[in-house]
């Protein structure tokens, strides 16, 4: 499972230094409209909005884009487009499975610009529940290595809920359930300690390893996905080997 959250982790530090910003912000911006929407836009009540905030302003996002995007999601702004959360299952070529996160005010354009990809790369969408049995929903942490002690954090998981501890070159990984993230993510801040990227992932219960060409082939499809105006995130089942990451990383 490494090579995913490292990949995670140099997508989450390119998108800060991304160009592109109007289109990150977009995407951050429906992300507390959502959660806005759906819990109300008070974030000490409403945990996922605080997320949502959080990751805006990681990203730093201005305040008055942040303030706009709750007042559509709670219905503040009347001229806003209603946005949905939905999620669709598919597969890459070579038989990756494949989860995708989006968030859209319209849903068939969303699935068609969706199926155009899979199928142009040989790949296919899938019925809901055709995909979703190979991925399970989790809470994640990445914590910079050089700045903390495994030890430390080792204890603090096991405190907090967390189902495992992974420890890698440059990050130390805290694992857990759903309901766990709150209490870890309060924990964390109140010892002080600063995460690169976390929030709430599908993690593959097995992975599908393939040679390097045909790995960069299904990442290609994936970026490509994710790239998308509509899909906020792409989960998938391919194990990522470090040769690909290195290869991945040369390309960025």
């Amino acid at each position: 499972m490494a090579g995913h959250s490292k990949w995670a982790n140099i997508k989450h530090k390119k998108a800060k230094e991304d160009a592109r910003r109007g289109k990150i912000f977009t995407k951050l911006a429906r992300e507390i409209e959502v959660a806005a929407r759906e819990g109300g836009g008070d974030p000490e009540i409403n945990f996922s909005l605080r997320l949502a905030m959080d990751n805006a302003k990681d990203a730093n996002m201005p305040n008055d884009n942040i303030e706009r995007a709750i007042k559509r999601g709670t219905g503040e702004d009347k001229d806003a487009a209603k946005m949905e959360q939905i999620y669709y299952e598919g597969y890459a070529p070579h038989g990756v499975a494949l989860m995708l996160k989006c968030i859209t005010d319209n849903r068939n354009r969303t699935v068609a610009d969706v199926r155009h990809i899979l199928s142009k790369s040989g790949g296919n969408m899938g019925d809901s529940g055709s995909v979703a049995w190979q991925f399970r929903r989790i809470s994640f942490f990445d914590i910079p290595a050089h700045k903390n002690d495994y030890d430390t954090i080792f204890e603090l998981a096991l405190e907090t809920g967390a189902e495992d501890v992974i420890d890698d070159e440059d990050f130390i990984e805290i694992i857990g359930p759903v309901e766990a993230f709150k209490t870890i993510h309060d924990r964390l801040e109140k010892e002080g300690i600063e995460t690169e990227n976390s929030g709430l992932r599908f993690q593959p219960t097995q992975e599908i390893s393939l040679d390097l060409e045909k790995t960069l082939q299904v990442m290609d499809v994936i970026e490509k996905l994710e790239d998308l105006f509509d899909v906020q995130d792409v989960s998938s089942n391919l194990e990522i080997s470090d040769e690909a990451l290195e290869k991945l990383t040369e390309d960025e």
